[in-house]
């Protein structure tokens, strides 16, 4: 207690400032002025019977989350799993892959203070918990001990970044980390940066992102983008950005034939205008996704202006740019375009996924260019030899099938939690 008794204190400080961040980030996107109660440990929403919790904050971890939740379901069903959030777009994540199912229901997680956690653990008294990846709140996990809740962190990845800022305060990170019931880590390296920090229990479950399936319907809507785009070449900048956009934009416009198209996915929704108007500022025809039309001859960048429908964008595409890995931002997920066998470009700055990225570059399921402009160049040259585009499409389905299991392993770790073992 002593130990967070400073972080609490901290806590009673930050929240006005939260609290009057969520009204400025409101001017983008207003659903961060919707159930601001629940941030607050006050709930409307009730879960019928027994509850499993499962934290995702944002859209990645909600994204990964996916064949988890799926497998609760079919594991415990009895149960409702309760998915929390920190993001409004984690949220719509969570109603576009679950919205059909009555068993699945979404809150916001309280901030960190233990009065809030304790209100969110007696109003849903969940049966065990499941944080995703590397989302620790000292208090939450705390409370949770003290009623013998068991949490498993799941599909945790730890860089050696974030492994330094944690080592920083070591003592409020031990605790932190003994308080999980146990943890399934990415890789081995991973599971030693955790145990260092003085996690325990730790097992290599491996990357639960690798069992995510492309969804029927997204398959068939791939076919229905590219029946609308016709048989130009498709280069994808995916989940690009701010900063990404106009250095590619560029290099895009001095680089490219007159007949290849840009599929430029932003990763965040609220940046949809901005980015299309570098577009319009670079005089490169433009259409979005959202018009739901044919896509002209003349047009050379395309907008992905949806949420939820990246998959659909990979299948289309005949190659991907990988967004925030050209800026020192860490990178984004590349497992969904090997998956359906898309050939990808990565940046430099990919430390956030370094272990996937090296290994998918190893595999020929990626290669990793210097900057931007050589990534364009590189991406470029790809869409002009379809004999090494097949190759990589095949390494890359070849890739993402070995890696696959994450899922089972860690429903194993669950069904030991959960009966007491």
């Amino acid at each position: 207690m002593l130990t967070r008794l400073p972080y609490s204190f901290l806590w009673l400080f930050v929240l006005p400032v939260a609290l009057l961040r969520l009204v400025w980030r409101a001017r983008r996107q207003p659903g961060y002025l919707k159930h601001v109660g629940e941030r607050l440990g006050r709930y409307r929403v009730r879960a019928p019977g027994k509850v499993i919790w499962v934290h995702a904050v944002s859209v990645g971890e909600t994204r990964a989350a996916e064949p988890l939740v799926r497998a609760l379901l079919a594991r415990w069903p009895e149960h409702t799993v309760l998915l929390t959030h920190m993001t409004p777009t984690g949220r719509e994540t969570s109603k576009a892959l679950f919205g059909g199912e009555s068993r699945v229901l979404r809150v916001y997680l309280p901030y960190d203070l233990g009065c809030f956690m304790r209100s969110f653990l007696r109003h849903f008294r969940p049966a065990f918990g499941v944080i995703m990846e590397t989302e620790l709140w000292p208090n939450l996990l705390a409370a949770c001990r003290r009623r013998k809740i068991p949490v498993l962190l799941a599909n945790a990845r730890l860089s050696e970044r974030s492994a330094g800022r944690y080592a920083r305060l070591p003592a409020l990170t031990g605790l932190t980390m003994r308080a999980l019931s146990a943890i399934g880590a990415q890789t081995a390296a991973d599971a030693a940066r955790l145990s260092a920090l003085g996690a325990e229990r730790v097992t290599i479950t491996g990357n639960i992102k690798f069992d995510i399936a492309p969804p029927p319907a997204a398959l068939s809507l791939a076919d229905t983008f590219r029946a609308r785009i016709g048989s130009r070449p498709v280069l994808l900048a995916a989940s690009t950005r701010e900063g990404e956009e106009g250095p590619l934009l560029d290099a895009f416009a001095r680089l490219a034939p007159p007949d290849v198209l840009l599929a430029l996915v932003p990763r965040h929704p609220q940046r949809f205008d901005e980015v299309a108007a570098l577009v319009r500022q670079r005089g490169l025809a433009l259409q979005r996704r959202s018009d739901d039309s044919a896509v002209d001859a003349k047009t050379r960048v395309w907008l992905g202006d949806s949420m939820g429908e990246m998959f659909a964008y990979y299948a289309a595409a005949d190659a991907a740019l990988i967004g925030g890995s050209w800026l020192p931002l860490g990178g984004q997920n590349l497992i969904e375009a090997c998956a359906v066998g898309t050939p990808v470009i990565v940046g430099p700055h990919t430390f956030n996924f370094q272990v996937v990225a090296d290994q998918a570059v190893a595999a020929n399921a990626a290669r990793r260019a210097t900057d931007i402009e050589d990534g364009m160049a590189m991406a470029l040259a790809l869409l002009a030899d379809p004999g090494a585009r097949e190759a990589m499409a095949t390494a890359g389905k070849r890739f993402a099938e070995a890696h696959r299991g994450a899922t089972q392993r860690s429903i194993e770790l669950l069904e030991k939690l959960s009966t007491g073992h």
